[in-house]
């Protein structure tokens, strides 16, 4: 098993999810289409690649369409186009009738095939271009699984271009509910999946019912005993001697097990330890490995983030609304009831919309994306230490208490 600390894994490298795995692969087998869900470095784009891999070896059709650079409809067709690039001589037939730049489709690469294919695409023909393109691929002779990862960070860059709105997320959801709708009972299953929330977008824009055809799936962390396994596996096949103790040192610092930060707090642990010359990592090199390289400017990027993927998720009103829970939730070690009253009746009362109802919003995106969890009724904390700990340090020296706090009339903040 190799370390791996940024990209998706599959094969010997993939660990701890084989029950996730058969029932994911027990849904696509039914002809179910899902929504993989879970929060950020959960793993969700290795899972399903790797049962796309290993439906693969049993003869199916595996395509894989990321979505994440699409800024419109035309882009995420063109990118299902260069997924299904495996099975052109199924689609030749509808290039010929295209006719122009795709009638020699047969002989493109996956590049030149998917820059055709947009080059074909305009505002009026996506749909059916799209359509077609999907009952090809659903016409085939083997079962096909169809993954399109990233699509909610697609549908939030249709919202904030110039040309954005409601209106255009709505199309293209009502238009791919539709197309399954019309295929069904034949051998296509959809998986969609996103660092960010679908349900929290569709909720907020007022279209839930577009999402309803798909199972939601939830990812969630490994428990103690996986994340143990998983390092002590790493530590042996990596030739690593460890103090006894340590791999459960490292998941109590981490607080919840996330793959991404098991495999990252190993990978640290293994280069502090040659960087002092040893073989060995003790029970003291969690601590200071935790504090100088995760917490650390080493790990900063991927902790950044984590702030990043908030600008995608939610509106600038809502991001702020977000840090200050976030500041709250890390400084104070919860956010309350009392906070929550700070927030909606003076911090936001006058500098957004019916604040009770956009802070419930985003409250509901934390949770739903796994920066927050619901500890008792009303009050919320971090489920990840290492989460908890970044926004800590990135807010304890100038966090005032929300309870305590007013507007200054202007949506900022003052003692």
């Amino acid at each position: 098993m190799r370390v791996s600390t940024g990209n998706w894994v599959s094969g010997d490298d993939f660990f701890g999810r084989e029950r996730e795995l058969e029932v994911l692969e027990r849904k696509v087998r039914g002809g179910g289409h899902v929504l993989l869900t879970g929060q950020r470095r959960m793993g969700k784009t290795s899972l399903a690649r790797e049962l796309g891999r290993r439906l693969k070896e049993q003869d199916w059709l595996f395509l894989f369409a990321d979505l994440e650079a699409a800024t419109c409809a035309e882009d995420a067709v063109a990118e299902i186009a260069a997924a299904a690039h495996p099975i052109r001589s199924r689609v030749a037939a509808f290039g010929r009738r295209l006719g122009g730049a795709l009638s020699a489709i047969e002989e493109f690469g996956v590049g030149e095939f998917r820059l055709k294919f947009r080059g074909e695409l305009n505002a009026g023909n996506w749909r059916s271009r799209g359509g077609e393109l999907i009952r090809a691929c659903a016409e085939h002779e083997r079962p096909a699984l169809l993954v399109m990862d990233e699509l909610p960070i697609f549908l939030n860059c249709m919202l904030r271009d110039e040309q954005g709105d409601r209106k255009r997320v709505d199309e293209f959801l009502s238009w791919l509910r539709r197309e399954m709708q019309d295929i069904g009972g034949k051998s296509l299953s959809l998986v969609v999946s996103g660092s960010i929330g679908l349900e929290p977008l569709v909720r907020r824009l007022g279209i839930p019912d577009r999402i309803n055809h798909f199972y939601p799936f939830r990812l969630g962390p490994w428990d103690r005993r996986a994340s143990i396994a998983c390092f002590e596996r790493l530590a042996g096949d990596c030739g690593l001697s460890i103090e006894d103790g340590v791999a459960a040192a490292v998941y109590k610092k981490l607080g919840i097990g996330v793959p991404h930060h098991v495999q990252a707090f190993f990978a640290r642990l293994q280069d502090f330890a040659a960087m002092q010359g040893r073989e060995r990592v003790t029970l003291p090199d969690v601590e200071e490995v935790y504090r100088t390289q995760l917490l650390g400017p080493p790990g900063q990027n991927d902790l950044v983030h984590y702030e990043t993927r908030l600008e995608e998720a939610l509106e600038k009103e809502d991001r702020d609304i977000a840090m200050d829970i976030l500041a709250e939730a890390a400084v104070r070690q919860a956010f309350g009831a009392d906070a929550r009253r700070g927030l909606e009746e003076r911090l936001y009362a006058e500098s957004v919309d019916d604040a009770p109802a956009r802070i419930a919003d985003t409250l509901a995106v934390l949770e739903h994306d796994g920066y927050l969890q619901a500890d008792s009724p009303g009050v919320y904390c971090f489920s990840s230490h290492l989460l908890r700990d970044y926004f800590k340090a990135r807010f304890a020296g100038h966090h005032a208490p929300l309870a305590g706090r007013r507007s200054d009339g202007g949506g900022r903040m003052a003692p």
